[in-house]
């Protein structure tokens, strides 16, 4: 059954703040250094020397959230969303890669997104240099994304670089990420991964969730297929999630021509999945201060014409507005459907094995 109200009273503030902090990266300076960004255009030969300034080192162990024990067959390879807020007079634009309260975040967040991969992959986790919400204007869609391509992009290569050099010893691998880290997954899938189709041959499946993929995109990069089902390997899956009173309001994550998967039945039409097919949502108990699996919070709908995800869950705290629309559920894209989606790591992971 549904249930009457979910036991925190809010999603810990840090998580609406990283929501918002992606989606206002601009005119500020990007870099330790605080120099401009190099504005890199989209070019179908990506090289090396069209990333702006230089890469943290991916050989301090320190630069890493997470190198995990070798358990599985495959591995996973996740992007946190940002985590990065200082309202301080001295505050950088862009934090360094050692930054306590970035990296604090980070943890807290992979908490809550970066475990559900861990039943069936060894997940590997960097740290990367991030935008300070308050030193930020917000950009368009299309700003938005090409902005991510400056010392983002740069730490993002330089880790994807050295873990396929010595951390995936020829493993199949899992792509993942939430709001910016699903930008800089985008990015790796339509650059990266054409630049290197020897890795993106054992590419299981890549989930970047919380921000649009769109038809235009996918037409745009050939090499790239969005999922059709439950099982099927080397594909993309992607959701944003929303309740109903976003219908035709402004949401800074969606994209028009966008396309969802729905996290509980794997459908891309209008299929409903009701509250009793949810394998269970993963909540934070605010007394207790652990994570519980409740079942009966979330159900799913895929609307086809704005390519997102209906929930109709209630007592939810949505997003904030004046960015997202006023029923955005971008915070919850992960927690409402954790189950469903461990469960489908799994299925796809086997998939891909099988065929090997």
């Amino acid at each position: 059954m549904r249930t009457s109200k979910i036991r925190r009273r809010k999603l810990c503030n840090w998580m609406f703040v990283m929501a918002v902090c992606f989606l206002l990266c601009g005119a500020a300076a990007c870099g330790s250094s605080g120099n401009q960004p190099e504005n890199t255009s989209k070019q179908e030969d990506f090289a090396i020397a069209d990333l702006a300034g230089t890469p943290s080192d991916y050989a301090k162990e320190e630069n890493w959230l997470k190198i995990p024990e070798i358990t599985h067959e495959v591995d996973t390879f996740y992007l946190y969303p940002t985590c990065y807020s200082d309202e301080s007079e001295k505050a950088k634009p862009i934090c360094d890669i050692d930054n306590e309260e970035m990296q604090a975040a980070a943890r807290e967040v992979y908490e809550k997104q970066g475990t559900v991969y861990e039943e069936s992959t060894n997940v590997f986790a960097p740290f990367y240099r991030q935008s300070n919400i308050f030193q930020v204007v917000v950009l368009s869609h299309e700003e938005l994304e090409e902005y991510q391509r400056g010392v983002q992009r740069t730490d993002v290569y330089a880790a994807l670089d050295y873990y396929f050099e010595n951390y995936n010893d020829g493993r199949p691998f899992i792509l993942a990420g939430h709001s910016q880290g699903s930008i800089m997954t985008k990015i790796v899938l339509e650059e990266y991964m054409k630049a290197h189709p020897e890795y993106y041959e054992r590419m299981v499946a890549a989930y970047p969730i919380g921000f649009s993929i769109t038809r235009d995109w996918l037409e745009e990069h050939p090499h790239l297929k969005f999922a059709q089902g439950a099982d099927d390997t080397g594909v993309i899956v992607s959701w944003n999630t929303e309740g109903k009173g976003n219908k035709g309001k402004n949401n800074l994550v969606v994209e028009p021509n966008a396309i969802s998967i729905n996290p509980i039945n794997w459908k891309l039409d209008d299929t409903y999945a009701g509250f009793e097919e949810n394998l269970g949502s993963r909540i934070l108990d605010e007394e207790t201060g652990t994570y519980e699996i409740v079942k009966g919070i979330a159900d799913a709908q895929v609307d086809a014409e704005r390519g997102v995800v209906i929930c109709t869950a209630e007592n939810v705290e949505y997003a904030p507005a004046i960015l997202f629309g006023p029923e955005s559920l971008h915070a919850y894209d992960y927690d409402f459907y954790y189950e469903n989606l461990r469960e489908n790591v799994k299925t796809r992971v086997e998939a891909f094995l099988k065929t090997k």
